[in-house]
């Protein structure tokens, strides 16, 4: 289940296109933060009034966010420094990643001035932006919608794939939870700091994965058990002093 977020969208007129976009490609469900929604919103959805009618309107990211099982930020502006846990996946490549996967995901579209802001896209699970000219790289907002939904409508999810139950948000973070236990047992990284970016990593790495809830079972269990098994033969050999 895909949903359009439009973070604090600016433009009245744009928010009658995106619904105007998702009907076009059968996307159905809008979720408006904080929206200037007119007479013109309607007057430019044109027939996918029903899209902007039945629109999930909120007041903040973070009750957008509460919604999804994965969280995905959209950004016209990707970072010239390369950062591996932040580096953006193109449009036909979210489509790849999402193929099949039945959780609850929310494509977060920011403000037409400024985007999404960067503290907003710390809490997302992963990003895509649209390769553009450097002539003119900024896309107006319904433009961009159609452009990822059009790629996410080419790898619309067999019917057949829905056994799976797709992780939660809750799930994740006990996996990312196990994952920094594993570490402080190990001291591994010494440094701190540097084992804060290993787990910033990882936690980058399981939003990205669109993993299934027996998977990620499936992997907290040995991280646990070695968390264990390494805590019992520390104190073994403090006994042993």
């Amino acid at each position: 289940m895909i949903s359009v977020v439009l973070v604090e969208p600016e433009g009245p007129a744009n928010i009658g296109m995106v619904a105007r976009t998702m009907k076009n490609f059968g996307f159905s469900r809008l979720v408006l933060v904080n929206p200037n929604v007119t007479e013109e919103s309607y007057s430019y959805a044109v027939h996918a009034v029903d899209v902007l009618e039945d629109a999930l309107i909120l007041e903040s990211f973070e009750e957008a966010l509460g919604l999804f099982d994965l969280a995905v930020g959209t950004t016209g502006k990707p970072g010239k420094s390369y950062i591996p846990e932040r580096a953006p996946l193109m449009p036909w490549e979210l489509g790849e990643t999402l193929h099949g996967y039945s959780g609850r995901v929310g494509l977060f579209f920011g403000r037409e001035s400024i985007g999404l802001k960067n503290d907003e896209m710390a809490k997302l699970d992963f990003t895509v932006t649209i390769p553009t000219s450097e002539a003119y790289p900024v896309m107006n907002l319904a433009q961009s919608v159609a452009v990822i939904l059009y790629e996410l409508a080419k790898e619309r999810p067999e019917a057949n794939v829905h056994s799976l139950e797709p992780a939660t948000r809750r799930e994740k973070v006990e996996l990312v939870n196990a994952w920094e236990k594993l570490l402080e047992v190990l001291n591994y990284p010494k440094d701190a700091e540097r084992r804060k970016v290993f787990v910033k990593v990882f936690r980058r790495f399981v939003g990205r994965a669109a993993l299934y809830g027996r998977e990620v079972h499936t992997l907290i269990g040995p991280i646990r058990k070695a968390s264990k098994k390494l805590e019992e033969c520390g104190d073994a050999e403090r006994r042993e002093v």
